[in-house]
């Protein structure tokens, strides 16, 4: 029998893609327009081609914030995913405490990130805030809104506090999806803790975890309020990354080919990283 087709359906899709044409596409098209053009005032522009790539592709500026870009990112992901799979490990699989331990841990995704950052800058203020005061009294010399290495130390942690959950709720997610056949099997045939993981959890994992790395990786590279709120950049450039500079450039000196070149940039990079995390990790899923 023929299948019969029904095209009416697009109409009911249209909407979303006009919406997504007027959201997305239109300012798309009017940052490209930006940064291929130079104006100096009463819209009037002068055609400025790619020397803005240029200029920003050798800017020792854009290098430095990229490169603290990459650090901040990378390092959140080495510290995030096996925490959250951590504690996804250790969370109970029935009774009350599974919605108790859902509920505590899904309670940091709901805060507002300019809260986050608000929450953070006092937490860690060396003469009132909790973290800050705790570290002096033990002996350390922390100020982390004048000593750069102390502002990286509570960024990272402020981040790790706010999305670690994230990760827990997808890693549980995969976790309570394998069946309970395969545990008693492995009781059978006698295997360790180690080897449960390893060959039935982790696989079983592979494809949420892959997710969770993906969404972590394009929103640490995307972030912005939080790391604003709480050092602003500083101390000095130390914790300036790419979304900072870029709103520096764009509103403070207000550069606008510059700013947009250099979205443009940072967005082909946030997408070409994306795509390489994705094939790696679905090619290794694969074999």
């Amino acid at each position: 029998m023929n299948k019969t087709v029904n095209q009416k359906a697009w109409f009911f899709v249209l909407p979303v893609l006009l919406l997504v044409a007027f959201n997305a596409i239109v300012p798309l098209m009017t940052v490209v327009n930006y940064s291929v053009q130079e104006t100096f005032g009463d819209n009037v522009f002068f055609w400025a081609g790619i020397g803005w790539f240029e200029d920003v592709l050798r800017s020792d500026r854009f290098h430095a914030s990229l490169g603290r870009q990459l650090f901040f990112t990378f390092t959140i992901l080495a510290i995030e995913v096996p925490l959250g799979v951590a504690i996804a490990l250790a969370m109970p699989r029935r009774g009350v405490w599974v919605s108790v331990c859902l509920v505590l841990m899904a309670m940091p995704l709901l805060i507002p990130w300019n809260v986050v950052g608000a929450m953070w800058n006092i937490f860690g203020l060396p003469e009132i805030g909790l973290l800050g005061k705790t570290l002096n009294t033990l002996g350390f010399d922390f100020n982390y809104t004048r000593q750069p290495g102390d502002a990286w130390f509570t960024l990272i942690m402020m981040d790790v506090w706010h999305w670690t959950s994230l990760v827990v709720l997808l890693a549980y997610a995969g976790l309570v999806s394998i069946p309970d056949a395969y545990y008693q099997a492995a009781k059978i045939d006698g295997a360790s803790s180690w080897a449960i993981f390893r060959y039935i959890q982790l696989p079983k994992m592979k494809r949420v975890l892959t997710i969770a790395i993906l969404l972590r990786f394009m929103d640490s590279f995307n972030i912005y309020t939080e790391p604003s709120v709480l050092t602003g950049g500083g101390p000095g450039n130390s914790t300036t990354l790419l979304s900072i500079d870029l709103v520096k450039i764009a509103l403070g000196q207000f550069d606008l080919g510059p700013a947009a070149a250099m979205s443009l940039v940072y967005f082909l990079v946030i997408l070409l990283m994306s795509w390489i995390f994705y094939t790696v990790m679905t090619r290794n899923e694969e074999q």
